[in-house]
Order: C-alpha cells, then structure tokens, then sequence
C-alpha cells in the first residue's frame, strides 16, 4: 500500500481501538461498546468550518509563513487596520502557565466583556478588510446556526471530552473551555492550545442532523498546517448507533500538516472481509496553510427500490472530487449528524507533537441546503464522470 493508504490503515486501526478504550473508561462516546456491536447513547456536540476568501491574489497569504508551525486567522473585517493595534495579546503572553492545561487568554475568560485574542502576525493587506467570496446563489438554506458573540458554542454543538487517548495514542485533552472554542467575527473558532507540555483542544457534535432524505450540506474552512496536527470534519449517525456497520462520512481531514483532504466513506470492520467497504480520495490542496476552502457533501437516498439506497458526491470549492453509492446497511442519511475536532500527536501523525503555540480551526459559513449547486440535475451530470473512491 501507499504512504497514504497505510495511513488510512492506521485511522482505521486507530478508530477500533478509540471505541475499544471509550469502552473500557466508560468516556460515553460514540462506538463505544464496538467489539460486541453494542449500540450506545449520548448526544454529540456539532462542529463548523470558516468563510473562503477566494477574491484572494494567489500570492496573498491567509494565515503565517509555511515555516511557522501555528494556524492564524484574521481580524474583524471591520478592524483591518495597521498591524499590533487594538486585537489582544499574541500567544506568548498568554501570563503564567498553569500545572494542568494552558492559561486561559485573558479575553476569552467567561464572562469577559472583551473579545477572544487576535493573533498579532495575522494576514497583510493592503485593502480595507479581508476580501470576501461571492456570495452562494440559488441555495434554499433549511438550517444554518449562528455564530455570533451572543450564541453560545453549546447552543449548536455538545462537547465530547476525554484525554484518554482516543485509541490513537493522541495527545490532547478535549475540553469545554472558552479558550477553545469559541465564536469570533461571525465565525466558529476551534482551537488547539500547547504550551509546556500541555495540550488542550475541542471535539464538537451537532444536535441537528441532515434530517432530510436529500440536500447539501457545505462549510468553509481555514484549516490549521502543522506537524502533530490532525483537525477533521467529518458524519456519524445520532445516537444510539453501532460503529462501523452504521457508517461513517468524512468531509474533511488533513494528517499532519501533509496539504491533503481525505475524502472518506467507511461502512465496514478493519479486516480482510471488508476490504472494500472503505473508500477514500484524495485531493492535494497546495494553498491549505494560506487560504480557506469550501467543502461540500450532497446526499440523494431513494425509498422502495431493492438493492439501492441512493447516492452521495463530496464536494472542494464546487469541484466534485468523489462519489459513492450509500451502503446497504447503513443508517439512513438524515440521521446524521456533524463533528468537527482538532486532535494532535497519535498513529496518524506518525507520533510527532506540534510545538507550543496555538492552532486554529476556523470555520464559517456552515449551512444545510435542499439541493447542491446547479441543483439536482447537475448533480445528476457530476455523477457520471466523478470517479469513486479508492478502496484500501
């Protein structure tokens, strides 16, 4: 096998183990219970991914040099002004360390009536404000949460906590603090803290699911690239559900800092029988540390036709990248729900750390929609020529 698919092995490896650990600690997250089929409760928080700036010039940088090892984002578009004014203190002077996690950014503490800390090398600009996308056209949005100050995180997402490893030999700590997720600028902020040997970060799952037989669901996210750093959007069924035999779809994830989506369909057990029960395409994307991409999935389940279910296209800026049947035996689509998380270290990432600094997940323009762009009959044309995911 590939470098690549021998990591998917090891996602694989690493995800029945996760289930194998959750159960053992009693931690209550999903697959928990895997090796019998137990099915398992809980409600899992929902995670977002950031607004593309895709009136960018190509050599305009969205986020620190290549050579730096944290994820940034910018200002309020309204305060994009002359650099080091009035955004808040850059990591390095968080204030004293604390023996268990992090220190908390002094504005993002509860109750603060500032707003959390910009980073101070955030992206030049010559205009005004950072530039803007075109707006979506044509998209009768069913469900789209807010991400402004007011709303909280919790409001939209559960957070799902535990620094056990998640049977990937991971290093961060999942917790419900504001310091790591938070709303900022009309934008979902996930972000991952290290500093002396502690690692904190957040995992969030949707209340809402795609509660529809057919629609699109499409996010923007400025994605952190690093060593050390796995973040991820990604689907499982609500709960009660059984992994892998319910499935699992995932939108986007990036492996230490390689540049590469993984698109991902998995529905089977990590053995020689279910070999092609896990479908995977990659999609080198070159510019990830300096500009957001926009990711998409549309669904299309039929009823009464035996031996089908439907269909499903993966989407990257509008391109079509991967299609897939829905398997048989899978939960139904509108079951689904949304996670988005930053994990660090593990078997993905080859066991290498990020260094101290903080790493930034931000995600905007978060929405479910009726149809995908060009609506169904595009969808229908896509279809022919998009090629299927590779198996393992």
């Amino acid at each position: 096998m590939s470098s690549s698919l021998n990591k998917l092995f090891e996602k694989g490896k690493a995800k029945v183990k996760e289930y194998q650990s959750s159960h053992q600690q009693n931690q209550g997250y999903p697959g928990q219970g895997y090796p019998s089929q137990q099915q398992y409760g809980g409600q899992y928080p929902q995670q977002q991914y950031p607004q593309q700036y895709n009136n960018a010039s190509p050599n305009q940088q969205w986020g620190p040099p290549p050579q730096q090892q944290n994820q940034q984002w910018g200002p309020p578009s309204q305060q994009w002004g002359p650099p080091n004014s009035q955004y808040g203190a850059p990591p390095n002077q968080w204030g004293s360390p604390s023996p268990l996690s992090p220190p908390v950014p002094q504005h993002s503490k509860p109750h603060s009536p500032q707003p959390p800390p910009v980073p101070g090398n955030r992206p030049l600009s010559a205009q005004p404000h950072p530039p803007q996308p075109a707006p979506s056209t044509n998209l009768k949005v069913f469900w789209q949460p807010a991400f402004d100050a007011s709303t909280l995180v919790n409001h939209n997402f559960r957070h799902e906590l535990g620094d056990h490893g998640w049977g990937n030999n991971e290093k961060q700590n999942y917790v419900d603090l504001p310091a790591n997720s938070f709303h900022h600028d009309g934008r979902l902020i996930v972000r991952g803290l290290v500093q002396n040997g502690s690692y904190t970060s957040a995992r969030l799952t949707s209340h809402q699911t795609l509660s529809r037989p057919r629609g699109y669901l499409t996010a923007t996210i400025f994605a952190p690239v690093a060593e050390g750093i796995w973040p991820a959007y990604w689907m499982l069924p609500k709960d009660p559900f059984v992994w892998p035999t319910d499935g699992e779809v995932d939108i986007f994830e990036s492996w230490n800092g390689d540049c590469n989506n993984h698109s991902c369909l998995h529905w089977g057990h990590y053995n020689g029988e279910d070999w092609n029960k896990h479908r995977v395409m990659e999609t080198k994307l070159h510019d990830m540390q300096h500009q957001p991409h926009t990711f998409g999935f549309a669904w299309s389940e039929e009823d009464g036709i035996p031996g089908w279910r439907g269909r499903m296209i993966w989407y990257i800026d509008g391109r079509p990248v991967m299609r897939g049947d829905i398997p048989q035996g899978t939960r139904r689509m509108e079951d689904y729900r949304i996670l988005i998380n930053i994990a660090m270290g593990g078997n993905v990432c080859a066991g290498k750390l990020p260094t101290d600094g903080y790493y930034d997940m931000v995600i905007s323009d978060l929405k479910m929609c009726e149809e995908p762009l060009g609506g169904w009959g595009e969808f229908e044309r896509a279809w022919s020529h998009v090629p299927e995911g590779k198996t393992m």
